[in-house]
């Protein structure tokens, strides 16, 4: 699947013809702009930006000799973004396709982006999450203005509340929580405003403080009930190598399970607190890892699982579990670093992989330690994409 669409692909000409005082557009890359409200309170004058109505003002904003603009003046455009502009290569393209519908409306399918790339023309711009790159996940957000302009959660106050009684709908939730921000330097936007915050951040190595002494002592007593240390090894790696399809399933099925929420306030609170406050702000780094308690929940059915499936020794069971638990360690870990730290380069891909995930996909790329079940599932992520030409 392909991210949802949300606004429109518009053609060259159609942009270039909104030049005028009563409407004015302008483009950067793929992205439409219109300013036609802005002309009049412009420092410069409105005559100078209608110089640049219906083009592309990528190269204006940065030229030092005209004036090289703050950061303010796109957040200002980001204001204003109605819609992608299919260039003369993305026209083409679609042209010269069996499945045009691939390719335009923007963003394209994967199969339309492979397309794009052959013929020498790639969208990097993704509606479903108004971002291009992994760099726009670090972008700090104006809270007052986005608020201003999606009237969804104000990051100045506690957002439980707010989803709680914001009476938004299922459909306006996902879209809104899958639109990344960046709260204030990458801190934690508060969630309760009491004495509980405290209890809903985690730092990272919490997850191994806590859970690595269980998984050394069940694995040591579960040597007891096994004939040798090879036979632990083996349970004890298809413990490991399991976690990496529960890993999967929870993510897509149950962080994911965007789909089947129920439309209610309280659903839609649970699925905030669980996962979508993640993807609402990715750059968190105390609301990433897994805090112990709701790891706990989550882990003790899995124990009454193992010790189900392997019911005829206790042993092989523990070590199993012991196995599936350090595959958890190692994937809230890794998660944590996808997200904070320069790594090696196997890393680096998995970077790569997961924070697209974040940026230009979130219906797809499951996986965080390994593609593995991705590829074997369908649900692999396009490859990364190009800056447009």
């Amino acid at each position: 699947m392909s991210p949802s669409r949300t606004l429109p692909t518009l053609i060259q000409t159609e942009v270039a013809s909104h030049n005028t005082s009563k409407s004015c557009y302008v483009t950067i890359g793929t992205k439409v702009y219109d300013i036609t409200d802005f002309l009049e309170s412009h420092p410069g004058g409105g005559d100078l930006i209608l110089e640049y109505g219906g083009k592309d003002v990528t190269e204006i904003l940065k030229d030092e000799a005209s004036h090289t603009h703050s950061e303010s003046a796109y957040e200002i455009l980001d204001e204003s973004l109605v819609g992608f502009v299919a260039t003369g290569k993305v026209m083409d393209a679609a042209v010269k396709s069996t499945n045009p519908d691939q390719i335009v409306p923007l963003p394209p399918t994967q199969e339309g982006l492979q397309e794009l790339k052959a013929n020498g023309a790639t969208n990097s711009v993704y509606a479903a999450t108004g971002m291009a790159s992994e760099d726009d996940l670090s972008k700090e957000t104006d809270l007052a203005n986005d608020y201003k302009t999606h009237k969804f959660l104000d990051l100045n106050k506690p957002l439980l509340m707010q989803m709680l009684f914001g009476g938004f709908t299922k459909d306006f939730y996902l879209e809104q929580v899958h639109r990344p921000r960046h709260y204030k330097g990458g801190e934690s936007a508060p969630l309760f405003g009491n004495f509980l915050e405290p209890l809903s951040k985690t730092a990272w190595w919490v997850v191994p403080v806590v859970w690595l002494p269980p998984v050394m002592y069940g694995t040591y007593i579960a040597s007891f009930g096994l004939s040798s240390i090879g036979e632990e090894a083996a349970y004890w790696s298809l413990g490991l190598f399991l976690w990496t399809l529960v890993e999967y399933v929870l993510h897509r099925f149950l962080f994911h399970l965007d789909k089947f929420l129920p439309d209610h306030p309280i659903a839609l609170t649970v699925h905030f607190l669980l996962h979508g406050i993640h993807h609402y702000l990715p750059m968190d780094k105390l609301r990433l890892v897994m805090p112990p308690t709701l790891f706990l929940a989550l882990a003790t059915p899995f124990w009454k699982l193992a010790h189900a499936v392997f019911y005829w020794n206790w042993s092989v069971a523990t070590a199993v579990f012991c196995g599936g638990i350090f595959g958890y360690i190692c994937y809230d870990l890794t998660h944590y670093f996808l997200h904070h730290k320069t790594l090696p380069a196997y890393w680096r891909e998995l970077k790569k992989y997961h924070l697209q995930h974040h940026f230009m996909d979130y219906e797809n790329g499951f996986g965080v330690t390994s593609r593995f079940w991705d590829q074997i599932f369908g649900t692999q992520l396009a490859p990364p994409p190009l800056k447009t030409t």
